[in-house]
């Protein structure tokens, strides 16, 4: 399957909310990439500056490799929670939908585009110029030295605590892209003036 057709490039001097977003999630059984898989992933639309619960999606899937004894700590999946999901196979078309012409909203980038690009496919840079990393944001908006973007720190759940934003259930998938869409909404309502789809993707770059 090739990648899910980017935003209009024409756009990107748009006012921020004339475009279409969609915040991204994934729950995986860890983070390398070559052995490990995703177990659920939750998406949630913004178009014309408001969140879209009616588009959202939170999808199980049942991963080739089982959860690590560690991933499992964190998210809380199971192998017998998601023995019967449908493998990655039969679940990316929803989730090629859901990305369709719209950019894309993440919490730390780097872990999203590489799953992304094992999915799809397509190239590291095409993902990044369609995607704003939310963090990146806060960072901004914190005022911090870019170079802040390369440590660990700005993690979702204290972040979005620090900005009111309330956190229900951390690590389910659904719940992260809907806490990284409304940390969005309240960050760009931080930004001096009528920000574009290009100032925000500069802002947030990954």
């Amino acid at each position: 399957m090739s990648p899910p057709r980017p935003p209009p490039r024409h756009r990107r001097g748009a006012h921020w909310r004339d475009a279409e977003y969609v915040a991204l999630d994934f729950e995986t059984t860890g983070l390398d990439l070559r052995n490990d898989a995703i177990v659920s992933f939750g998406v949630t639309p913004v178009i014309e500056g408001r969140i879209r619960m009616s588009g959202a999606i939170h999808q199980l899937i049942e991963p080739r490799v089982p959860p690590s004894p560690r991933s499992q700590t964190i998210h809380e999946l199971r192998p017998q929670d998601l023995a019967g999901s449908p493998p990655l196979e039969e679940a990316r078309g929803a989730l090629a939908e859901a990305l369709r012409g719209r950019v894309l909203l993440v919490w730390f980038a780097e872990v999203e585009m590489s799953f992304l690009r094992a999915i799809f496919g397509g190239l590291a840079r095409t993902w990044r110029r369609r995607t704003i990393d939310v963090r990146n944001l806060a960072i901004s908006a914190d005022g911090a030295p870019r170079s802040a973007r390369l440590n660990l720190g700005y993690p979702l759940t204290s972040t979005a605590g620090r900005f009111g934003v309330p956190v229900a259930n951390p690590h389910e998938a659904l719940d992260d892209a809907l806490v990284t869409a409304q940390l969005f909404l309240v960050l760009v309502d931080k930004l001096p003036g009528e920000p574009t789809v290009r100032d925000l993707l500069r802002l947030g770059r990954p």
